[in-house]
């Protein structure tokens, strides 16, 4: 598997183990409305995303250990075809997302509603960023 792949794949695993529960935390007990600062909101939401940035800089220490001279080698047409690929898909679904955080719900919402939506855009396009990233590496091993 090359390295660009198992980091597609790392990073999807750790944003289901980051943001999977923060968002579920959302979901079924969402924020009080107009209570700004939210404070043990704001702490979850740190250890949600300080969580999957330790976490993102250890696997990636690890996998360079585990491969060094996967790790180094230099990306290939394949690579930056895949990469090209996967971020403009990903950029239209952060668009479309930040869109609608920016100029449709400050009319029909505010505070962690716009906050929670501006980082489910954000997440929404990792996943699609990596979820493609990893789709086409296997679909080119095939």
């Amino acid at each position: 598997m090359p390295h660009r792949e198992k980091l597609a794949w790392m990073t999807l695993l750790l944003i289901a183990v980051t943001y999977g529960p923060y968002f579920v935390h959302v979901v079924l007990s969402p924020p009080t409305p107009g209570l700004l600062p939210n404070l043990p909101q704001l702490w979850l939401l740190a250890l949600a995303a300080g969580g999957n940035g330790v976490l993102h800089i250890l696997g990636r220490i690890a996998l360079r250990v585990g491969a060094p001279e996967d790790a180094r080698a230099p990306a290939d047409e394949r690579d930056h075809d895949i990469q090209r690929r996967s971020s403009m898909v990903a950029y239209y679904v952060m668009m479309v997302g930040m869109m609608v955080v920016g100029m449709v719900m400050p009319f029909t919402t505010s505070g962690w509603e716009i906050v929670n939506a501006g980082l489910l855009a954000i997440v929404l396009a990792e996943i699609t960023q990596n979820g493609l990233a990893a789709w086409s590496y296997r679909r080119s091993a095939a």
